[in-house]
C-alpha cells in the first residue's frame, strides 16, 4: 500500500524525535569496512542508509514490527545482561534471528539514548517509518453490515493517538482516518502507546477530511460529531452517546485535544454525541482526556450495532 508522509508543523518532532542517535551511528558502522580509498563516501553512504529508518522501541512494537512486514527491519539492539535472557525479549530475538535481522547485545545507556529516555523494556529496532496510507492503494473490503470508521481531526499528542489506535483496534473500528495538517506523525511514541497496535492496523491520512465525508455521506453514511456534555448547537440535535443507535454506515468524528471539531466538520455532522457526566463536576475539569471518550463512544457505537444486528 502507498504511504503518504504527515504534513507537520515546523519543530513539530520536538521531544518525539527517534531519527537516528550518534549511538546508533556508531554501532551501525561495522556494516561499512573501515578504510579503504575514500572513507569520505563510505561515510556519505552510511549517512545517507541509517538516515532513512528510525528507532522503534518497546517489546511489543518491536516484536510486531518485525512479524507485520510493513517496515524494513535492519538491526535490533538488545540490552546486555539477564534482562536479554526474559521470555519476552528472547521472542523478538528469535522473530529477528528468522527474519535474518542482525541482532546486537548494547547498553542500558545506549538503549536509553535510543529511545530518548522512553520506556524501551529492553529492546530496539532500527527500521523504516510508517506513515499515513493513501485510500488510493485501498484494496480492503468496507463491511457491509453497518461499518464504522473512525475519523481523527488534527490529533497532536503522540500518547493520544496511539491509545486511541489501541482502542479502536480492540472495539473492532473498521478504519481509522486522521486529517494530514497538523496532526501528529505515525512515529515510534505512538507505536509503543498503542502497545504495538500501529504496526498491524494502517491509519488513512486526507489532505481535505470534509471532501471524504461529503463522498461518504453521498454514498449513504451518516456523520457524527461529538461535544461536550454541556454544549448546545441550535441546528445539529445532540444525543447521549448510551441512547443512540447505529443503524447504518457511520463516520464518527473526534477533534482535536484543545479545539475540538472545527466548524466546517461540524457543519457536516447530522447528530453529536455526548458522554453524560455521573456526578456534579466542578468547573475546569468538565471534560475527558480525548482517547478516554473516544474509547467510551466507540464501545457505545460498536454495542449498538451489535445489538441491531
Amino acid at each position: 500500500m502507498n504511504e503518504i508522509p504527515v504534513l507537520q508543523k515546523k519543530n513539530q518532532r520536538k521531544g518525539d524525535d527517534h531519527r537516528i542517535s550518534s549511538e546508533v551511528r556508531k554501532l551501525c558502522l561495522e556494516d561499512f569496512p573501515a578504510g579503504g580509498e575514500r572513507p569520505v563516501r563510505q561515510k556519505s553512504a552510511l549517512d545517507s542508509k541509517i538516515e532513512n529508518y528510525e528507532i522503534v522501541f518497546g517489546i511489543a512494537p518491536c516484536l510486531l514490527a518485525l512479524t507485520q512486514g510493513r517496515r524494513m527491519t535492519h538491526k535490533l539492539f538488545v540490552k546486555d545482561g539477564e534482562a536479554s535472557h526474559r521470555a519476552s525479549v528472547l521472542k523478538v530475538c528469535e522473530e529477528a534471528h528468522q527474519r535474518g535481522v542482525q541482532v546486537h547485545r548494547v547498553s542500558k545507556k545506549d538503549l536509553d539514548s535510543m529511545s530518548s529516555g522512553r520506556v524501551h523494556q529492553g529492546v530496539c529496532l532500527l527500521a523504516s517509518p510508517l506513515n499515513y496510507l493513501s485510500e488510493d492503494s485501498d484494496t480492503a473490503p468496507i463491511r457491509t453490515d453497518t461499518p464504522l470508521w473512525l475519523v481523527l481531526e488534527e490529533i497532536q499528542d503522540p500518547m493520544n493517538l496511539g491509545a486511541i489506535l489501541r482502542s479502536a483496534y480492540f472495539l473492532g473500528v473498521d478504519r481509522v482516518a486522521s486529517s494530514l495538517r497538523n496532526s501528529c506523525p505515525l512515529s515510534p511514541v505512538v507505536s509503543k502507546a498503542s502497545s504495538g497496535v500501529m504496526e498491524v492496523t494502517g491509519v488513512y491520512g486526507y489532505k481535505n477530511l470534509a471532501d471524504m465525508l461529503k463522498l461518504k455521506v453521498a454514498q449513504g453514511w451518516q456523520v457524527v460529531g461529538t461535544v461536550g456534555a454541556n454544549a448546545e448547537h441550535a441546528q445539529i440535535p445532540v444525543t447521549q452517546c448510551s441512547d443512540f443507535q447505529m443503524t447504518k454506515p457511520t463516520l464518527l468524528l473526534i477533534g482535536s485535544e484543545g479545539e475540538g471539531l472545527s466548524q466546517e466538520l461540524l457543519s457536516l455532522c447530522q447528530t453529536l454525541l455526548t458522554i453524560p457526566a455521573g456526578r456534579e463536576l466542578i468547573p475546569s475539569i468538565e471534560s475527558l482526556n480525548v482517547s478516554v471518550a473516544t474509547g467510551i463512544l466507540l464501545h457505545s457505537l460498536l454495542s449498538s450495532r451489535r445489538s441491531t444486528s
